[in-house]
């Protein structure tokens, strides 16, 4: 046996002289096993640290209890609370999680998807990756029979069920907020025009201006990728033009840290010369200077009705269903003009 592999049923089996069912019917108290030889597979086991696989055991049984949850990212307290609320209630119904990250990649994401699969997942929750435009590996999902719910970035929506954010109308309120705190000029960062998210955001934007009669500049706008870069780089852009933004609104945190950066580099104040306010309020929008304005997910909330939802599609509701949980406008220091 390889030095720190873990103890397995077949190294047990081995050093005893017996088969592998008969050690795994003995661990679980089979009374077809006689109680000297259970005694002697149960002493042996705890000697040799045994501990059992539940991933291998549901495949034994060929009824898995596993769920896979695909990110984009891992890292951010947005997608660990999301996790966490799913798996709470994974949990809550005896399945185990898998989780993997795609990184933002196409190719990870549909790698991943593959080892879903081959580790027969009974379902999957999903965020989309930002390279991704093509969904037919998703797609491949359905001829599969295996659930999927996806959260936050969305696709096929007749064909899967989704947990979301009130995308356009919380981008209209964050917008609105703006306005109604002394800004004029407000511009708008977001990512790649492909993902729905970012098309419903700029919507809400572009809704709020048109309520106020505001012209619509089409140079106010930089969408390009999710990313603290891409926040510091159209930040820089909309700054150097002729006629500045007097407010950002970042379709995520990430972009506002960015656009934090850009704003003072360019020896401005923040809100007295540009607002801003950033979405999912990561844990750091509290500790930057100044604090930032968000439009807060309820990430736990969106994890929790995603692993709840798929719960059901497992259990035979096949009908998708479409779950949105409104963000809340958490006012800090980054959005309110002050005066000189």
């Amino acid at each position: 046996m390889e030095k720190n592999r873990p103890v397995s049923l077949k190294d047990l089996a081995k050093e005893l002289g017996v088969s592998i069912s008969t050690v795994s019917r003995a661990l679980k108290n089979s009374p077809e096993i006689g109680a000297e030889l259970k005694k002697r597979i149960k002493k042996l086991a705890k000697e040799r640290n045994y501990r059992p696989n539940p991933f291998a055991m549901s495949l034994l049984k060929n009824s898995p209890r596993i769920i896979g949850i695909l990110v984009p990212d891992i890292v951010t307290h947005f997608y660990a609370s999301i996790i966490s609320g799913i798996t709470d209630i994974a949990r809550a119904n005896n399945y185990s999680v898998i989780i993997s990250s795609s990184y933002e990649q196409y190719e990870l994401e549909k790698q991943s998807l593959e080892d879903f699969i081959n580790l027969r997942v009974e379902g999957i929750i999903a965020c989309l990756a930002q390279e991704t435009t093509d969904y037919s590996h998703f797609e491949e999902l359905v001829n599969q029979n295996i659930p999927t719910v996806f959260f936050d970035r969305i696709c096929l929506t007749d064909k899967f069920s989704s947990v979301i954010t009130d995308n356009a109308e919380s981008a209209q309120k964050a917008t609105q907020h703006l306005l109604e705190t002394g800004s004029k000029r407000v511009a708008f960062i977001g990512g790649g025009n492909h993902l729905e998210i970012v098309k419903q955001r700029k919507h809400g934007y572009l809704q709020a201006l048109r309520e106020k009669n505001i012209p619509i500049e089409k140079e106010l706008v930089f969408c390009k990728k999710i990313g603290f870069d891409y926040g510091y780089e159209g930040a820089c852009k909309l700054l150097s033009l002729p006629q500045p933004p007097d407010a950002i609104l970042a379709m995520n945190d990430s972009l506002a840290f960015g656009a934090m950066k850009a704003i003072k580099k360019h020896n401005l104040r923040i809100p007295e010369d540009v607002s801003l306010i950033g979405y999912t309020d990561e844990l750091h929008s509290n500790y930057v200077d100044p604090a930032l304005t968000s439009m807060t997910h309820q990430t736990y909330k969106m994890g929790e009705e995603s692993c709840k939802l798929l719960l059901r599609h497992i259990r035979g509701n096949e009908k998708p269903k479409h779950i949105t949980i409104p963000a809340l406008l958490t006012i800090r220091e980054s959005s309110i003009k002050k005066g000189d």
